[in-house]
């Protein structure tokens, strides 16, 4: 049987932590950011875990991490 790929582009959005849990960023930072406060352009930048609901399907796309 062939090894499974990884999804490379999933690979580059998400990292497991040692805990098991997968980190990934939040969205909203890009750009049309003078709307924004200063308090939520600064909570957007720190990490985020991803949803119990979406781990099977991170784990089906990194079957290595």
């Amino acid at each position: 049987m062939p090894k499974m790929k990884t999804r490379r582009g999933a690979a580059k959005r998400f990292a497991k932590t040692g805990s098991g849990k997968f980190k990934r960023r939040k969205q909203g930072l890009r750009h049309i950011l003078t709307k924004k406060t200063a308090k939520r352009k600064s909570r957007l930048g720190q990490s985020a875990t991803v949803d119990s609901a979406n781990i099977g399907q991170v784990k089906r796309m990194l079957p290595y991490a």
